[in-house]
């Protein structure tokens, strides 16, 4: 799960100006300007991602004043069965579904009562299954809001860090749309992600050294006259891709008949998901498509990748970033850029952040697949498992309706569980069938 930090003044201030014409209007739909999340400061819509004030990071902000909740539940309800049907609540034109994109989202919402039963909840536990996007994963969201922007700001390549599933994202995104695309991982990534990111046809770097190099990487490259014209969906297009994410709060709610799940659990990278599903969750409420009522958010991490949760044990607000050592490689992100909001989430809503070991991602993701019949990658282990510590502990109520999120596809990290295998080796006859003990 990808994220980029911001960088310096001159170097956004450079991408701004230089890799795109900003001099006319974009057409994105509801949205009305970029807004500090810090200070409040408000620039028009543009390829920037930090506050020329405070340097703190820049959103979406909106208009939805002209909305009727029972009309916009229609629109909605109306829409296509992707993530364009909530256009009217996203930084898209009202045409987006008319144009060459992936059309991701509205995957299935597995009503899981198998592992209900294996973890001893009774409030109804629902697994969010995103690995039925497109490339598998739910960065195809992210990637479909970017992908509108930078058509918007007129980018011609499309690029990111990744730590995996959003190289893949990415190449499948530009290939579809008919841009190039050239994107940045980590050498050392697991076989089938390289493989993934790599068969679309444009440009795939290994660069040596950890997610967080990359992302540094790419930080001079942006500021950089070889980066002109690169849109980098996790950098300068940065607002408006990480509102993909709100898609998973508006559809869980939609799934659930329009109604707020009373917890969720969603995994931690640079912790942009979390954040955008609350985001996501309050602008429901806001709009009086979901009745107003508590909701406690979780984050879950890998021991080995685990800054957010080490500073919420701790009651910090300071988020120090670690060396990533995890199977979970979706997640190693050593030093997140949303963590301080992740933390704040989490304590508003009476939520937590929790990690669990490597075997014990293992034993969850077995867990999935042996309950619910669903193959997940690492960071869907790591949901998991982290969902029976919280139910162990005491923090997260069982009787309540829970959401967990499963953001990739089990093929993508097959060496986590390499050992499983064949239960026997017989010969093709009903004797050394039955000899076998499986009988």
């Amino acid at each position: 799960m990808a994220a980029q930090s911001v960088v310096s003044t001159s170097a956004h201030t450079t991408s701004a100006s230089t890799s795109a014409d900003t001099s006319h209007p974009v057409d994105l739909g509801p949205a009305a300007a970029l807004s500090c999340r810090e200070c409040g400061h408000r620039v028009p819509l543009g390829p920037v991602f930090a506050c020329q004030e405070c340097f703190g990071p820049l959103e979406i902000a909106y208009d939805f004043s002209a909305y009727e909740p029972e009309e916009l539940r229609r629109t909605i309800e109306s829409g296509p069965a992707n993530i364009w049907r909530y256009a009217p609540l996203l930084p898209v034109p009202a045409d987006v579904a008319t144009k060459p994109n992936l059309n991701p989202g509205w995957t299935k919402l597995v009503k899981a009562d198998h592992l209900a039963r294996e973890l001893g909840v009774t409030g109804g536990l629902y697994v969010k299954d995103d690995s039925g996007n497109p490339t598998h994963s739910f960065k195809d969201r992210v990637v479909a809001q970017a992908l509108e922007a930078a058509r918007a700001f007129g980018f011609t390549t499309l690029s990111c860090s990744s730590t995996g599933n959003l190289a893949g994202a990415v190449g499948a995104a530009a290939a579809r749309a008919g841009l190039r695309s050239c994107v940045f991982i980590p050498h050392d990534l697991e076989q089938g992600k390289v493989v993934m990111a790599a068969i679309y046809g444009g440009d795939l770097v290994g660069i040596e050294g950890t997610y967080d190099d990359v992302n540094r990487f790419c930080s001079e490259l942006i500021g950089d006259p070889a980066g002109e014209g690169w849109g980098f969906v996790n950098v300068n297009l940065r607002p408006y891709y990480a509102e993909g994410s709100k898609t998973l709060a508006y559809e869980i709610a939609e799934q659930l008949g329009w109604r707020l799940p009373d917890q969720i659990v969603v995994p931690v990278a640079s912790g942009s998901q979390l954040t955008k599903i609350d985001k996501g969750l309050r602008e429901l409420i806001e709009l009086g498509l979901v009745e107003d009522r508590p909701y406690r958010i979780f984050g879950a991490q890998a021991e080995g990748c685990s800054p957010v949760s080490v500073a919420f044990k701790a009651g910090h607000d300071v988020v120090r970033p670690q060396k990533p050592d995890t199977i979970a490689k979706s997640l190693a992100i050593g030093n997140p850029a949303d963590g301080p909001y992740v933390l704040d989430i989490a304590r508003c809503t009476g939520g937590a952040v929790e990690d669990v070991t490597d075997t014990q991602i293992v034993d969850a993701i077995r867990l999935l697949a042996r309950t619910e019949g669903i193959f997940a990658e690492t960071a869907g282990g790591v949901t998991v498992g982290v969902t029976r510590k919280l139910i162990d502990s005491g923090a997260l109520d069982p009787t309540k309706t829970t959401v967990v999120l499963n953001t990739g596809d089990g093929l993508k990290t097959l060496d986590a569980v390499a050992g499983t295998g064949a239960t026997a080796t017989i010969r093709p006859n009903l004797d050394s069938f039955k000899a076998s003990g499986l009988v």
